[in-house]
């Protein structure tokens, strides 16, 4: 059979039109690049405080003394203060004793509050970097009416801004019998702002 010149541009161009659609069915778009998600912050861990272990430090405050015979009398403190606490948790105890210099006039001048020192028991909370705690024991205050050994309770709070160091205060009332052989007791309340070091 003879091709007159239009059959071979015809049969091209519907073997064109044939390959076509199949080309295009057979294309599959790129997938799309998946959506990052960025990761939730993680909050940075409440700080936990450690409170056991050897410290000393000093105090700074106020006493207020109540002598029987109107002989009362205030002024400031100052001393220093060494102690040992045992960590157990929640529960944190322990043990200090403390010196506090106070010339704190008493009837007008006449007598004189010198120094006080106490051994204490502590029994606190552990709230973390922060210490909520109660105190008690014995305190021994010397006078120019002579010596006495009293009692004593009171409250403390404490805050470590470092592992290193604890601030806080503490309000303690004691009670004094009797000051030598004059007779005459006395009950005092100090407040005090402490600061110490860890060791």
């Amino acid at each position: 059979m003879k091709l007159n010149r239009f059959t071979l541009p015809l049969a091209l161009t519907f073997g064109a039109v044939a390959v076509t659609p199949a080309l295009a069915g057979s294309y599959s778009p790129a997938p799309a690049d998946a959506p990052v998600i960025a990761a939730a912050p993680v909050p940075a861990p409440a700080p936990s405080g450690d409170w056991g272990g050897a410290y000393a430090g000093l105090q700074l405050g106020y006493g207020d003394v109540n002598v029987s015979g109107a002989r009362d009398g205030d002024g400031e403190i100052y001393g220093l203060h060494v102690g040992y606490r045992w960590d157990m948790g929640t529960l944190v105890t322990g043990i200090e004793l403390d010196y506090d210099r106070a010339d704190i006039d008493l009837a007008g001048g006449a007598e004189e509050l010198d120094y006080v020192w106490r051994l204490k028991g502590q029994v606190g909370y552990d709230m973390g970097s922060t210490m909520l705690y109660g105190t008690a024991g014995a305190a021994r205050a010397g006078t120019s009416l002579g010596y006495e050994t009293g009692a004593f309770v009171g409250v403390g709070l404490a805050w470590q801004p470092s592992p290193s160091w604890i601030i806080g205060g503490e309000v303690l009332y004691h009670d004094f019998d009797e000051f030598g052989s004059s007779g005459v007791g006395a009950d005092a309340t100090t407040a005090t702002l402490r600061a110490s070091f860890r060791f």
